[in-house]
């Protein structure tokens, strides 16, 4: 039986805080003055309150989050670049420990998948810039639904034949995907870059700080007795 790995993409094999920084910086007055920390949150709380409303393509979610967070800020986006943030984010670069993690992966013989709130054709753009196929591809596109709602866990599941102990999700956001994976089930590995505290109900079943420390825990699980 083959094991599934499944990744979230931005965040966790997409480095999304430097190509949010850089796409803001290049399209927005004022915002290389604004503290990192400050625009990604401003950012992160535009996009999720736009994921809970009536279901947009993903190319607006990040259109409409990026002029609500400039908003917030103090900021304006120039009517000209007011799709400046869509527009980057296939120019975005992946982590430099994601493509060896994923080759490692690969040549051990795990079906790889990426569970991800976007549209299809920006994940397109995306893949240019990683080194590996994927066995599946779950957008929200696809779904008409953003994570932390199940479909995207779901719909993994569905694909490996519903046997959750063949499926282990691996993602940075316990927002949108720790807590989520595990509500259905599943184990999960939190790649923890930034060294953040735990919040919510999210208890991953192992914290590391990059992929190259998820791939050698897999490794290990895999070589190790299956519970059930």
């Amino acid at each position: 039986m083959n094991d599934h790995l499944t990744f979230d993409c931005y965040g966790t094999l997409i480095d999304w805080r430097s190509g949010i920084a850089q796409a803001f910086d290049g399209a927005v007055p004022g915002a290389r003055k604004v503290p990192r920390d400050r625009l990604f949150a401003a950012y992160a709380a535009a996009e999720a309150d736009l994921e809970h409303g009536s279901y947009l393509p993903y190319r607006q979610i990040l259109d409409q989050a990026a002029g609500r967070a400039a908003t917030a800020l103090g900021l304006r986006v120039p009517a000209a670049r007011r799709r400046f943030l869509s527009q980057s984010l296939p120019t975005w670069k992946p982590f430099p420990d994601t493509n060896p993690a994923l080759r490692q992966l690969a040549s051990q013989g795990f079906r790889l998948g990426i569970l991800s709130n976007v549209d299809d054709d920006l994940l397109a753009g995306t893949l240019r810039h990683l080194h590996v196929p994927f066995d599946l591809l779950i957008t929200a596109e696809q779904l008409r639904s953003y994570k932390p709602a199940p479909a995207h866990f779901l719909a993994a599941l569905d694909a490996c034949a519903g046997d959750r102990r063949r499926l282990i999700h691996v993602a940075e956001s316990q927002y949108h995907d720790i807590a989520a994976a595990e509500a259905v089930g599943l184990r999960t590995i939190w790649v923890n870059r930034n060294g953040l505290p735990a919040i919510g109900t999210a208890r991953p079943t192992i914290e590391v700080r990059d992929l190259r420390g998820a791939a050698e825990w897999i490794a290990a699980w895999r070589a190790g007795p299956q519970p059930d």
